[in-house]
């Protein structure tokens, strides 16, 4: 279960699974898309590991969040089992909503996910509505919202941000600025500047620059907005610095990138940064994160198996999802 407390080398090497069993998973949804076993599109986080897995580890029990299409590794960081995943994307019955959610509707309340959009810029309002009803009910929690770059320029960002201010809700707004929006470079659709932390300043609120490609400093970030909203001190902006591995969906190829630019991003890789730093505590060894990669591939592998031999939803359980009782 996520924790705020201090992270001792048990929690990091359990950072350190997660982003990997995050990256094996999406690239077995990329080859299961690819077969045609998933329908429907699919929209893959390889790469930005560090803002799942870190951000997730500052939630407490009974705080709650809302992310993205692009939002499979927030679900598997809270606790979502991959066979579970794999199983809604496939459209199956065993599936966190039945299978009838698909890739961009990764939902377990049960788990503090109480929402994955489809529409740009949807969970900002939700998590800030979450925010509330947590605070009317009396209740020590929070909400957290993961959006991407490009919806920091749809209405809901600034009409959720506004409403956030103003009633000081216990809510943190986390923007995966992946230096693109779908296929266009942040630089030619946003205006004032690279750093899209300085939107939370008309709002009065905290807007933090935080190195997404870092899951120690993540952590830290997020822990720190995160206890201060707990506290009564109001919304923060967090703006994570990462990449998108893939391109935007399905089978872009994102020639759009210039050369190099993937090159630069891969040699600060998410894993390879927890992993060296590991090894050099004399927390994991090289051999032991070798071992632990093999273990999770397998462990991939016989859940995406067993999600493809479960059952489709007949019509009539999928009906019930469509018409109230």
């Amino acid at each position: 279960m996520p924790t705020t407390s201090p992270p001792d080398a048990v929690t990091r090497r359990a950072w350190f699974d997660s982003m990997v069993r995050i990256r094996a998973f999406e690239d077995r949804v990329q080859e299961l898309f690819m077969s045609g076993a998933i329908g429907g599109t699919t929209h893959l986080c390889q790469g930005q590991e560090a803002v799942s897995v870190g951000s997730i580890a500052a939630m407490r029990p009974g705080d709650v969040q809302t992310n993205t299409y692009r939002g499979h590794g927030e679900a598997l960081a809270l606790g979502m089992t991959p066979e579970t995943a794999f199983a809604e994307l496939m459209g199956k019955a065993t599936g966190g909503s039945g299978g009838v959610g698909g890739s961009m509707h990764l939902i377990d309340f049960s788990k503090g996910n109480i929402g994955a959009n489809a529409i740009v810029g949807a969970g900002l309002p939700i998590a800030v509505g979450a925010a509330v009803g947590l605070r009317m009910q009396g209740k020590p929690n929070v909400a957290l919202s993961f959006f991407g770059d490009g919806a920091t320029n749809i209405g809901t960002f600034h009409e959720a941000l506004n409403m956030a201010a103003l009633w000081q809700a216990p809510v943190v707004f986390i923007v995966a600025n992946n230096l693109y929006g779908e296929y266009s470079p942040v630089s030619s659709t946003t205006a004032g500047g690279a750093d899209l932390a300085r939107r939370a300043e008309p709002y009065g609120m905290p807007g933090t620059v935080v190195d997404g490609q870092d899951v120690d400093v993540v952590r830290a970030a997020v822990g720190e907005a995160v206890e201060r909203a707990r506290a009564g001190g109001g919304p923060g902006l967090l703006e994570m610095k990462t990449y998108r591995y893939r391109g935007h969906s399905r089978s872009d190829p994102a020639k759009y990138r210039p050369a190099g630019e993937l090159d630069a991003w891969l040699a600060r890789d998410p894993i390879e940064i927890l992993g060296a730093r590991l090894a050099a505590e004399g927390v994991l060894s090289a051999d032991d994160q070798a071992t632990t990669r093999t273990a999770i591939q397998a462990e991939i592998d016989a859940a995406a198996e067993r999600a493809a031999a479960a059952p489709y939803p007949t019509l009539e359980e999928t009906r019930s999802y469509v018409y109230a009782d």
